[in-house]
């Protein structure tokens, strides 16, 4: 297994990490990005993007991280396909092990999040043609017509309350009889209820139904009776969490319901984590915000602060 060494290699190759690579190539820093098992993260799965600055008509998402690539690589940013399975940040240079063996002085971790989904077959189906798992992101797509958010805690909750000020009416699919968010963000989407929101207690989702259109339902079923009943939607919104890609990462830096703690503020380090010389950048940080366009700030952010600590070992 052969060993490769870099200065300065990226983990990940989203929104985050090809911007970091933009950055630091262009710092002199000849980066690697090694892309992990799925190539361009999220938004290959994420078709129309209207969100992004200075794209007015729009784009898809594949294509965005196609062209962020080719920026990258105009930059002579080396791009390696392999997915790193260990690493060891307790020895210097930093040890790195997928198909082959990586070590580098610095390390920006941009391995994003990945949605967690209900796991049922129509919802892989229609997934970007109906499903989605960001308000954010698609719910502008929605406008004026009715959407299903399935999940009972503060990312379901959050999600309904924004759909609510875009679509005609919003079904809540929630599998207990209360939810678990906090309490000022329940009691603001309750007032909801004598306006345009609906919500399904004790109900689960069933099947997603649709055609080649794309998404013209949802089949929820009572978990007491057991009935079962179809409510016409366009729009489905899992919102049952997110998991950071971060288990590689365990017991070598310090975490937050498996987010990666950067010094967030910090002046001239905002990105570095506990380990000196290893930042991180975009929704592998981040379970707030998780959007392309702040993915791509951090991974800039995380270039400059990566430029700084290399100039520093000198």
């Amino acid at each position: 297994m052969p060993n490769h060494h870099r200065r300065l290699i990226i983990l990940g190759s989203g929104p985050a990490g090809w911007t970091a690579a933009i950055y630091a190539a262009r710092a002199g820093l000849d980066p690697l990005v090694i892309t992990g098992l799925e190539p361009g993260g999220q938004l290959t799965t994420t078709t129309d993007v209207e969100n992004w600055p200075g794209d007015v008509e729009g784009l898809q998402g594949p294509a965005l991280m196609e062209r962020m690539k080719a920026h990258a690589e105009r930059f002579q940013t080396t791009v390696v396909y392999d997915h790193i399975e260990s690493v060891d940040f307790s020895t210097r240079p930093f040890v790195l092990k997928g198909n082959d063996t990586w070590t580098c002085d610095a390390l920006i971790i941009c391995t994003g999040a990945s949605a967690k989904y209900l796991g049922i077959p129509s919802e892989k189906k229609f997934m970007g043609r109906g499903v989605s798992a960001c308000a954010t992101c698609d719910g502008f797509f929605y406008r004026n017509q009715p959407v299903a958010v399935v999940g009972g805690g503060n990312t379901a909750v959050e999600e309904a309350l924004y759909l609510s000020n875009i679509a005609s009416q919003v079904t809540v699919i929630h599998r207990r009889d209360s939810f678990r968010a906090e309490k000022i963000l329940i009691d603001r989407l309750l007032k909801k209820t004598s306006e345009n929101v609906r919500i399904q207690w004790l109900s689960e989702t069933d099947e997603i139904v649709g055609d080649n259109s794309g998404v013209t339902g949802i089949q929820i079923r009572n978990k007491e009776t057991k009935d079962i009943q179809l409510v016409d939607v366009k729009g489905v919104f899992i919102a049952i969490g997110h998991t950071p890609n971060t288990a590689i990462f365990e017991n070598q830096l310090k975490m937050e319901n498996g987010y990666i703690l950067v010094n967030s503020g910090s002046k001239g380090n905002a990105t570095a984590t506990s380990v000196p010389g290893v930042f991180a950048a975009g929704d592998v940080t981040d379970p707030i915000y998780r959007q392309a366009v702040t993915s791509a700030g951090t991974g800039c952010m995380a270039a400059l602060d990566a430029d700084r600590y290399l100039g520093s070992l000198k």
